[in-house]
């Protein structure tokens, strides 16, 4: 049921090892930037995901933005539309480790996990 409601709260929702890492990045940048997911036409099964950092000031009317402690996550609300509810992970494993998308509105994803079809 908690994450039934955080999911309600939050149209992207972050593991504690995901949150860790990108924080990690950020700060080796050494500024205060926010991440922006978002999707383009492309990869292997039609869309692909796309994250950046970049800088606060950037954020429009048009974003949407998902605070996890003082870290933003943004998001335009047309990427939105395929991304809510998506499940942000990290893990450092050898093989098969880096950043991980979980996106209830795929019905099919790429071997690679990166791109994905609706």
């Amino acid at each position: 049921m908690t994450q039934a409601i955080e999911a309600q709260q939050r149209g992207i929702l972050l593991s504690e090892a995901a949150l860790h890492q990108v924080k990690s990045l950020r700060d080796k940048q050494g500024t205060d930037l926010c991440l922006r997911v978002g999707v383009r036409q492309g990869g292997c099964s039609g869309m692909s995901y796309m994250m950046d950092f970049e800088d606060s000031s950037k954020i429009t009317p048009h974003d949407e933005v998902f605070d996890y402690d003082g870290f933003k996550i943004v998001s335009d609300r047309k990427s939105l539309l395929y991304l809510y509810g998506l499940m942000l992970d990290y893990s450092d494993a050898m093989i098969g480790g880096g950043f991980q998308f979980t996106n209830p509105n795929a019905n099919q994803t790429c071997g690679c996990g990166k791109s994905f079809g609706v």
